[in-house]
């Protein structure tokens, strides 16, 4: 089993990493050493990388983001680069830029160094993941603000790819850090390699559907203008009133692309070993609140409201303690997924229902 040294930067990643995910924070401590480790550096770069193409505008981001992925491949006299580097990005990051991610960034040094100390294949595939994250975020972070073209994505394909960019390239990183822990992983690498994608798709899409007011008072939208189109509106109008139907059949037809997503990463879990009980919670603790997210959030037109949807404490310690009880039975955790994603649509239905819609079939806690 591969071995890892404890440092300072190691317990810095560790301990920054509930100020900038709480979703992260609680599910990388189920997994093994030192895989870990691994992956909380690996997540703590790509949260950098999500902070420039964020925080900072025009051609300085796809600059810093470039040079991020150069960074994370460590080259020689990379301790004096990310000096320059951190300088550099902390100066161009908004003001209004969240606190945590402004520390993050200013520490970017320690991380880097945390990433050295791991094993070589650890190194590869961080970079890897970043390298085309950062290149991807680049070229496409523009195209989902307001420009010539107005804001959103030209379709549901450029929304996908986005997508893909932001938590595919995560999907495909986490599988390839399992199998290097785990031979019995790298044995069914094969089955997870084609789904890995769809579950970061899912992950980031749900978020974007739940970021939906948020994105727009930021002046950024990652919905297909195509489709908005459709029901005769544009991006900048989902916040009016008077369009409230129209943006929330929009809305409905994107859960159900969510919705497809999910039940991929779900059979995504299902491919992993039984008895790495550990890789398993961390994919079904983000995968379960994503469908009782989407739960709350289908059909639900306070998705456009001032006050952002959330999922309540109660569900969340209800989902992480019912995951761990089922864990190793496959046939169990087929079913409590068919019954929680039962009143999502599917992307094949013609037409999502009339909004507001009837409540949600209720989770076992009573919450939808």
């Amino acid at each position: 089993m591969p071995k890892l040294n404890a440092s300072s930067a190691v317990d810095f990643c560790r301990e920054v990493l509930p100020a900038v995910s709480r979703t992260f924070a609680l599910n990388i401590p189920v997994l093994p050493q030192p895989l870990d480790s691994a992956v909380t550096v690996a997540y703590l770069l790509c949260r950098i990388a999500d902070t420039l193409e964020d925080e900072v505008r025009g051609p300085a981001s796809l600059a810093l983001l470039r040079e991020l992925a150069r960074l994370t491949t460590l080259p020689p006299g990379w301790e004096e680069e990310a000096r320059r580097f951190r300088e550099e990005a902390v100066r161009v990051l908004r003001e209004e830029a969240p606190e945590p991610e402004v520390r993050l960034v200013e520490e970017v040094e320690r991380v880097l160094e945390a990433l050295a100390q791991h094993a070589e294949p650890v190194r590869v595939h961080v970079a890897t993941c970043v390298a085309t994250m950062a290149e991807g975020m680049g070229r496409m972070g523009e195209r989902g603000r307001a420009s010539g073209g107005g804001l959103g994505l030209a379709s549901l394909e450029e929304t996908l790819e986005y997508c893909y960019y932001v938590a595919g390239t995560v999907g495909e990183m986490l599988t390839r850090l399992f199998a290097w822990y785990s031979p019995t992983v790298a044995a069914r690498e094969g089955q997870l390699e084609p789904r890995a994608v769809a579950f970061g798709n899912a992950l980031q899409l749900t978020n974007i559907l739940k970021d939906v007011r948020a994105d727009l008072e930021r002046g950024s939208c990652w919905l297909p203008r195509t489709m908005l189109a459709e029901y005769g509106l544009k991006p900048e109008e989902l916040l009016e009133a008077r369009h409230q139907g129209e943006a929330m059949r929009v809305h409905g037809r994107l859960v159900a692309v969510a919705h497809r997503e999910l039940r991929e990463a779900f059979a995504y879990v299902l491919a992993l070993p039984r008895e790495e009980r550990g890789l398993r919670l961390f994919c079904l603790w983000p995968l379960f609140l994503a469908v009782v997210t989407l739960r709350k959030l289908y059909g639900n037109v306070a998705v456009l409201g001032t006050e952002p949807v959330k999922v309540s404490r109660r569900t969340v310690r209800w989902v992480l303690g019912t995951t761990r009880l089922l864990v190793r039975q496959d046939w169990a955790l087929r079913w409590l997924f068919s019954v929680l994603t039962a009143s999502l649509p599917r992307d094949e239905d013609q037409e999502p229902p009339r909004f507001p819609t009837v409540q949600n079939s209720p989770l076992p806690l009573g919450e939808g």
